[in-house]
């Protein structure tokens, strides 16, 4: 299980448990919410009503008077009252009068008038001036049947003469309690869904993040060129540019190790015959064979530095990591001006150059660098190509990239041969002279092809002959 994973799953646990946590909470708390808001509403009702009780009760006319009218009549009324989106058409309540000793003079559900009420909680404070109330089942099996009960004391003239109890039925509350847990439970619903999305993307944009280290640490351990991803944050920017300076400096110490070693290597052979032939100038030799060694010392000095120049060549192409000059270019133009700059070449060996090509293929891409890797690969097929032959160059457009195929009509190269020839300092012999190059032109090829974003690929054509193919990826438009 991967680092994204595990902390999307300990957010998601501790986002559902403090969801959870809260939402239970919260619904929990609203029913007795209500209740206690209704308990405040039914104090001032009772209150209100004891006062407009007190004159019939006084009188003694407390049910047949003008206050138990106007219950009655209040039964009968219709609000039609839209109480968030709840409606209500009647009104649900019941009103009990007792005198001073607790009995019941008055009740407007008129099945409790005569009997004595004194040993119920609401009455029985509220005779003695307090508060009262109670919660009281009317079925003791359902608890929906129940009914807050709060009395307040009927007083005239400074003098209690009893209590007034307005009840309301609890079942009055279920649709908004209802309503409030259902909305709550939705918008929790939202709350944990959005909350949930926003871990995924940002557990997303972590792995992200973490992948494009591990693709750059990849690249470097297979040796390919990348570049330091800085995305991600400071912090995985930073630790990306780290990770990058560290490379620089272990590939460059590693880097010079073998290049001096590869440099030592192959000047070794030439050196000893320069050093040999100068020797044997120092005796008295005839003039022909004075002509022959200082020949022999002209020749391996200019091999040593066509060795030196290619490998600084090579060096500073593959230690860049990225184009330092990337601009647009016409790539099909580019082919024809490094055939015009080989006309001497192609002329000396009686050579034709067949091109094949769009009249502009743009791309984007550093001029130098390509018009070295096509002249190498020119240059290769001019000497592998036999006298009058003929040279094929193809520049088509396939999707994402460019290819050049360059092919000559010569021998091909032997089999044992083809998985080597883009290593460094391999080369084969050239038909006409029987020696070898430097052995860096392909390796040369290869890395700026990469560096474009392509590659380089080298096969015997099925009709005979070499066949080099160079891809140069990013291409954007062909007229």
């Amino acid at each position: 299980m991967n680092i994204s994973v595990r902390l999307f799953l300990g957010y998601f646990l501790v986002l559902g448990l403090a969801a959870w946590f809260v939402l239970d909470t919260v619904i929990d708390e609203i029913s007795p919410g209500l209740r206690q808001a209704r308990e405040e509403t039914q104090v001032d009702t009772a209150n209100l009503l004891a006062e407009f009780a007190a004159a019939d009760l006084a009188a003694g006319r407390i049910g047949d008077g003008a206050f138990a009218a106007a219950i009655r009549a209040a039964e009968r009324r219709q609000p039609g009252a839209d109480i968030f989106d709840i409606r209500k058409e009647t009104l649900e309540f019941r009103v009990y009068v007792t005198d001073r000793r607790g009995k019941v003079v008055f009740d407007s559900a008129g099945r409790a008038a005569g009997e004595d009420f004194s040993q119920w909680n609401d009455i029985a404070r509220a005779l003695r001036g307090g508060y009262g109330a109670r919660t009281t089942r009317d079925d003791p099996d359902n608890p929906l049947s129940s009914s807050m009960h709060v009395a307040a004391p009927v007083v005239k003239d400074g003098e209690r003469i009893g209590a007034l109890t307005f009840a309301k039925p609890t079942a009055t509350l279920l649709p908004y309690v209802e309503r409030m847990t259902g909305r709550i439970r939705s918008s929790g619903l939202v709350m944990l869904s959005v909350s949930t999305l926003i871990g995924v993307l940002f557990c997303a944009w972590l792995s992200w993040s973490i992948h494009g280290l591990i693709r750059y640490a990849r690249a470097v351990s297979a040796g390919r060129k990348a570049q330091a991803p800085t995305g991600g944050g400071r912090q995985f920017s930073e630790l990306a540019r780290s990770l990058a300076a560290m490379r620089e400096r272990l590939e460059g110490k590693q880097y010079v190790e073998k290049y001096v070693q590869n440099l030592a290597h192959e000047l070794k052979s030439p050196l000893t015959a320069v050093v040999s032939a100068a020797e044997l100038l120092e005796g008295g030799l005839p003039d022909a064979e004075r002509r022959r060694f200082a020949a022999t010392i002209q020749e391996e000095s200019g091999r040593m530095q066509s060795i030196i120049e290619r490998m600084l060549q090579l060096a500073c192409v593959e230690q860049l990591q990225r184009l330092e000059d990337d601009r647009p270019l016409d790539l099909a133009g580019l082919l024809r001006e490094t055939v015009a700059s080989r006309a001497g070449a192609l002329g000396k060996r009686g050579l034709k150059v067949s091109v094949r090509a769009p009249n502009a293929c743009l791309c984007r891409g550093d001029v130098f660098l390509l018009q070295q890797a096509v002249g190498n690969l020119l240059d290769n097929a001019i000497d592998f190509s036999p006298a009058g032959g003929e040279i094929d160059l193809t520049l088509e457009k396939q999707p994402g990239k460019s290819r050049l195929t360059v092919r000559d009509h010569g021998e091909g190269a032997p089999g044992y041969a083809l998985p080597r020839l883009f290593e460094r300092f391999y080369s084969l012999p050239r038909p006409a002279t029987g020696r070898k190059s430097t052995g860096l032109g392909l390796p040369f090829v290869r890395e700026v092809a990469q560096l474009h974003g392509g590659d380089a690929h080298f096969a015997n054509h099925p009709q005979g002959g070499a066949e080099v193919a160079l891809e140069i990826g990013g291409q954007q438009t062909e007229d």
